[in-house]
């Protein structure tokens, strides 16, 4: 077996360091957080899209580590609200606040909304990137199609979950076991479509440096 690589997996959420785990489980990857390379990275938010924040994440970290990295950005987007929380979701109404408040909150702002018109979508960028000199790899994308509920269910996953329904299985993200539910997510979707150019990116040369005499 090929001895695993080390990846820099560019978040502090270990939540989403549990999930990759888990989803890159079989492959010769060693997922490393910043915590266990003792770094401290700072990076802002600006990007308009989920891939400009994956980007700029995966950019940061991977020089930071001075390791291939991979960073996901991703969150909810709520029809009815014109694609909100989107790209803020993890701060959606203040990054203070807990999550079961603001499930309050979106349920006022839908309570005059009909079932058939609460439909939302999880989704997941991941990008992934080397250190310079080469920079940014490649950036795949994943989604999930639902609907928001009118209460909370379940006390599996984490973030948005207990109040995101999956319509075909009449449960919602958080209700389902973690395989069923990373089978199906927006992040497990995206992670499986990153495996080959992860793969294919580990496999490249170090780059060369031109010598001086």
């Amino acid at each position: 077996m090929a001895e695993p690589r080390r990846v820099v997996l560019a978040t502090t959420n270990p939540h989403k360091v549990e999930e990759f785990r888990a989803i890159y489980a079989d492959l010769p990857v060693a997922l490393v957080t910043p915590a266990d390379l003792g770094l401290r990275v700072g990076v802002d938010e600006t990007g308009a899209t989920f891939e400009q924040n994956a980007i700029l994440k995966a950019l940061a970290f991977a020089e930071a580590a001075g390791l291939p990295a991979l960073a996901d950005d991703s969150g909810l987007e709520i029809d009815a609200l014109g694609g909100e929380p989107g790209i803020y979701s993890a701060r959606w109404a203040g990054e203070a606040m807990s999550y079961p408040e603001r499930f309050r909150i979106l349920f006022r702002r839908l309570a005059d909304v009909p079932d058939d018109q609460r439909t939302a979508r999880y989704r997941c960028a991941i990008a992934l990137a080397e250190p310079r000199p080469r920079g940014l790899y490649q950036v795949v994308e994943g989604t999930l199609e639902g609907a928001i509920t009118r209460e909370p269910r379940g006390t599996g996953g984490f973030g948005y979950d207990p109040i995101f329904l999956v319509p075909p299985l009449a449960r919602t993200v958080a209700e389902l076991p973690p395989d069923e539910k990373h089978a199906i997510s927006h992040r497990g979707r995206a992670a499986r479509a990153a495996r080959e150019p992860l793969l294919r990116l580990l496999a490249r040369p170090a780059p060369s440096f031109p010598t001086t005499s």
